[in-house]
């Protein structure tokens, strides 16, 4: 972490993060590398589509943004002119939800008169580990991040705070579309990843077998899991049609069990590869304490060091966009108004 800096008249550091990748509406405010407020404001009325619709997503944004960062603002004790910037995500993600946070941002930036900061999103994902918080430990550098969402599985070689190398990723499905699939597959409402991992604690891991997929290298591949759970079950329900209510538990310990061990399986030889033994994850699917429990292991038998973030800054959150902002901030990296949103955004943008 670079060291504290004040800005031109002394004064400490404000910056508010605004993230509208994609169903929920966020606001943090943070000072000096820690956050002092860190609002977050959910879309319920996704769960009866069974995944997030585009437009709804983006109307609700336009109400939330207001109400949201005002809440920061207050919840931080602190006037919108006391801010030092404005951190933002520009993308990766749904466009129209993304539209809505930098056009928010540009706006209230030209307002002050206080600089814009564009972030990427699964960055801030990773770098949320460098928040200040007596409850997490800061990484070193060089360290591996495994970062897994509902859009994105990658092995991420961090070499600085800006210096980002993906060593592998993967070929179709994200590991959260494979939780959250496997789940509807099974009857669950979305999103389902969560109730897997809820279920996974009663049942036994190791009850049904499902075939890892091949991939060469340090990429994975989920789409083929996914297809012979559903031919799995439809097997199994055509002789029972309780199969999967009676076996709740152990489907989704033994589906959570098989996802966990193809994220390790690549994780280790990326450490086998790379010789760097220290290892953060990052993403939605890092609250999954079938993951959590993988890697503390890990960390007993095999001597890794491992960082876990808290469970608030692993879902989609602006304290992760305030802490990327501030150290771009700290770095003179600065945005101007031609930026625009990207739904497709490289990490080594």
């Amino acid at each position: 972490m670079p060291e504290k800096a004040k800005d031109k008249n002394n004064k400490s550091i404000y910056i508010l993060g605004i993230e509208s990748s994609c169903d929920d509406t966020a606001a943090a405010v943070l000072k000096d590398g820690k956050i002092i407020s860190n609002k977050v404001t959910n879309q319920a009325i996704h769960e009866q589509y069974g995944g997030v619709v585009p437009e709804l997503a983006s109307r609700a944004h336009q109400q939330n943004i207001v109400p949201v960062v005002d809440a920061a603002l207050k919840d931080a004790g602190i006037d919108k002119k006391d801010l030092s910037a404005i951190a933002f995500t520009e993308g990766p993600g749904l466009l129209g939800s993304l539209l809505v946070g930098v056009s928010f941002a540009k706006s209230m930036s030209l307002a002050l008169g206080i600089p814009l900061i564009g972030v990427h999103h699964m960055k801030a994902h990773i770098l949320a580990h460098f928040i200040q918080d007596n409850e997490m430990q800061l990484p070193e550098f060089p360290f591996l991040a495994l970062t897994i969402s509902g859009g994105h599985t990658q092995i991420v070689q961090v070499d600085s705070h800006f210096d980002f190398k993906v060593l592998g990723e993967t070929l179709d499905d994200a590991v959260g579309e494979a939780f959250d699939k496997s789940a509807k597959i099974m009857g669950m409402p979305y999103p389902g990843g969560p109730l897997i991992d809820k279920y996974a604690a009663e049942g036994n891991p190791k009850a049904f077998k499902f075939t890892k997929p091949r991939v060469d290298g340090l990429n994975f591949s989920f789409s083929g899991l996914k297809t012979a759970i559903l031919y799995f079950l439809q097997k199994q329900t055509k002789d029972n049609p309780d199969f999967i209510k009676d076996n709740l538990a152990d489907l989704s310990a033994s589906i959570q069990y098989t996802i966990v061990n193809i994220l390790m399986d690549k994780l280790k030889k990326a450490v086998e590869q790379t010789g760097i033994n220290r290892i953060a994850i990052a993403g939605g699917v890092s609250a999954n304490s079938g993951i959590r429990k993988a890697l503390l292991d890990a960390q007993e038998q095999l001597g890794w060091q491992v960082f876990i973030p808290k469970f608030e800054y692993t879902t989609d959150n602006a304290a992760m966009i305030a802490i990327v902002g501030y150290l771009k901030y700290l770095d003179g990296q600065f945005s101007d108004l031609s930026l625009v949103p990207k739904a497709r955004m490289p990490l080594k943008t």
